[in-house]
């Protein structure tokens, strides 16, 4: 119960500055699928080598429409690989080695919203400090660094302009590459787990292909996300989490997602999410052997809800390493 009085003081807080959260970077309602999109430390904490595909279609229906793909792969590095020995009787015996601390991964991704397009790629180092075990799974503290480019383009084609004069948009370069970096740290139980992120460091200050020496740096954000599971029979669970989002611009541009999930025999899954000032997300999910599907469907709550048909993400994941036969290069906890 303290870890659940922890989240709530924290969700309480957030919700003293409840403002709307300006979309300057990727949203994702299913962050749960798949944390290393947004918290680079995530990468390889589950000693899987993951392979996720998400796809998002925001506010249906409207032209112009923000919407994101993104491909991610992610593995834990081992120490050694898995050793093969003959015994007397001519039997092979498969012995694991234990688990590395290094855990790397790496995503590409294509980001619109409206007359802005961002497409690149991520790659990120992890390192897990193992803090004991609960229950035979490692307790993991974990730190992790991602390096980003990507090309920031705008494309005015079919925009309505107020201004057709404006200087920023007649001598801004209308597409510049953009590196930068991430920076996240997480700890992971069997039970529940917490992690904070800080995206774009060096706030796009170095821009590739930049002639109009206009200065527009790129806003700072930062995750804090956390979440404890309540085993309730030998067949139900639920996950209660929490999603907190803010900019450089703090106190005027936070937001939360509150979610409660259920999960039955970890193969089936159902939750609903309340993002402050913006919309209802309902979510369904399955898992057959290594694969993982997941769907939501977010209902809007602004007046855009009477102009769209809701937005529409998509999951898929696969995990290699329950195996060791058939996966020797990776060790499942």
């Amino acid at each position: 119960m303290r870890y659940l009085r922890i989240i709530l003081q924290a969700i309480v807080l957030s919700l003293s500055f409840g403002t709307a959260f300006s979309q300057q970077v990727p949203m994702y309602s299913q962050y749960i699928m798949n944390g290393f999109l947004i918290n680079p430390s995530f990468a390889g904490r589950d000693g899987y080598t993951t392979v996720n595909l998400t796809v998002r279609e925001q506010w249906v229906g409207m032209a112009g429409a923000p919407s994101t793909y993104a491909a991610s792969f992610q593995t834990r590095i081992l120490k050694n690989s898995f050793i093969s020995k003959s015994t007397a009787v001519r039997k092979k015996i498969i012995k694991p080695t234990k688990g590395g601390k290094v855990g790397l991964g790496g995503y590409v991704f294509n980001d619109n919203n409206g007359i802005m397009h961002r497409t690149g790629f991520s790659l990120a180092y992890a390192y897990h400090i193992s803090m004991g075990r609960t229950g035979g799974i490692p307790n993991d503290l974990s730190f992790g660094l991602a390096m980003t480019a990507y090309q920031f383009a705008v494309n005015t084609n079919g925009a309505i302009l107020t201004n057709q004069d404006d200087p920023l948009l007649n001598s801004y370069d209308r597409s510049v590459f953009i590196p930068d970096f991430n920076f996240g740290a997480s700890f992971t139980t069997s039970r529940y787990y917490v992690g904070f992120a800080m995206t774009n460091l060096l706030r796009g200050s170095l821009l590739l292909g930049d002639t109009s020496k206009i200065r527009t740096a790129q806003l700072g954000n930062y995750y804090l996300t956390g979440g404890i599971k309540f085993p309730l029979t030998p067949d139900w669970t639920i996950e209660p989490s929490a999603f907190i989002k803010a900019s450089d611009m703090f106190f005027k541009s936070v937001q939360m997602d509150l979610t409660a999930r259920a999960y039955y025999q970890e193969d089936y899954w159902a939750g609903v999410s309340w993002r402050t000032n913006d919309a209802i997300i309902a979510m369904v999910g399955l898992k057959y052997d290594r694969f993982y599907f997941a769907y939501a469907l977010d209902f809007t709550l602004t007046d855009i809800r009477t102009q769209s048909y809701g937005t529409h993400e998509l999951s898929l994941a696969v995990k290699f390493g329950e195996s060791a036969r058939r996966y020797r290069w990776i060790n499942a906890y």
